[in-house]
């Protein structure tokens, strides 16, 4: 009775040390603050990936940055230390220039255009362009359409944006872009900028109203100008090096999941707007529209500087959202 007690005992040992070792924890950083699309996007993502690999493989999800921000994820990416990344579009084009491309001012002028542009020979190329620098493009979820906040006045021309210090991602698009409007573009990571603008240290900053609100930043600014100068998308990456490491299975799982929590993520994105801006009309702050022809008339050399680099894909960008706009 003894001897078959114990058997039964190292059968059980051997089976969980079995099931341990057949299972694959793999984790994911985002810089997203909880009630984010970016942030419930990215946990159904990992609950996808856990029901398709029958939990074979656990992606544990870290949010607010706590896996380190997006240029630090970028890093461990290609390294093959950090398997996944819900990353920027700024901090992707920090070793893939050419995402940038995507926030060409005033480019797009709904989600739903930018994700039809970004789902064709768009998407393909900068998956490819991916791969080369040891990234797998998985897909190209929202990160909406941008606007300025600050804390001196309403921005209602090109002229209001004269000296103010505003933080952008460190994305070169975005930087050129203030830089046009007679901002001072100040880069910083986004885990940063609630500190930086409740100490003074920057004046605003740019950001659709979903990033805005989730990450509290309305608290520490008075004036919110609904510019919509540019679009973002959010790269889902995955290290190239962790994704050769699995089976074909595996990896079809993971593509298959991206995709479907980025319908999901895109579709929060779309319906965020409205409702978060009466919340924070209703927290104190001041919203404003602004007539878009003045500010695009600023920008446009922004478009020759950056076709003169990247003249096929900014060719290739360009008509495909004018052709989505007709």
């Amino acid at each position: 009775m003894k001897k078959t007690v114990l058997a039964s005992v190292i059968a059980s040992a051997f089976f969980i040390s079995g099931n341990a070792a057949a299972q694959q924890t793999l984790q994911l950083a985002h810089n997203a603050a909880e009630g984010n699309p970016k942030w419930d996007a990215s946990e159904l993502f990992a609950e996808l990936v856990e029901e398709g690999t029958n939990g074979e493989l656990i992606v544990d999800v870290g949010g607010n940055a706590q896996y380190g921000d997006d240029m630090e994820a970028i890093t461990q990416m290609r390294m093959g230390t950090l398997a996944f990344s819900t990353n920027s579009q700024g901090s992707t084009s920090s070793v893939v220039p050419q995402f940038s491309i995507l926030g060409l001012p005033f480019l797009f002028n709904s989600l739903p255009s930018a994700w039809e542009v970004m789902d064709g020979e768009v998407g393909d190329e900068l998956k490819r362009l991916s791969e080369e620098k040891g990234l797998v493009l998985l897909a190209l979820w929202d990160n909406g359409i941008r606007h300025v906040s600050n804390n001196v006045r309403p921005i209602e021309t090109p002229d209001d944006l004269e000296g103010l210090k505003i933080r952008t991602p460190p994305d070169e698009m975005t930087v050129d872009i203030f830089e046009a409007l007679g901002a001072n573009p100040t880069p910083m990571n986004f885990s940063e900028l609630y500190i930086a603008l409740e100490q003074g240290v920057v004046d605003g900053q740019e950001n659709p109203l979903m990033n805005i609100y989730s990450s509290k930043l309305h608290e520490v600014q008075d004036y919110i100008s609904l510019t919509g100068h540019k679009y973002e998308s959010t790269p889902l990456l995955m290290s190239k090096m962790v994704w050769d490491t699995l089976s074909p299975e595996y990896q079809e799982v993971i593509q298959q999941a991206a995709v479907e929590a980025g319908e999901f993520n895109r579709q929060a994105s779309l319906e965020a707007d409205d409702a978060l801006r009466s919340k924070m009309e209703e927290a104190g702050v001041a919203f404003n529209e602004v007539n878009p022809e003045p500010f695009v008339e600023a920008t446009s050399s922004v478009y020759d500087q950056w076709a003169e680099e990247y003249p096929e894909l900014v060719e290739m960008v360009v008509n495909a959202a004018q052709r989505e706009a007709q």
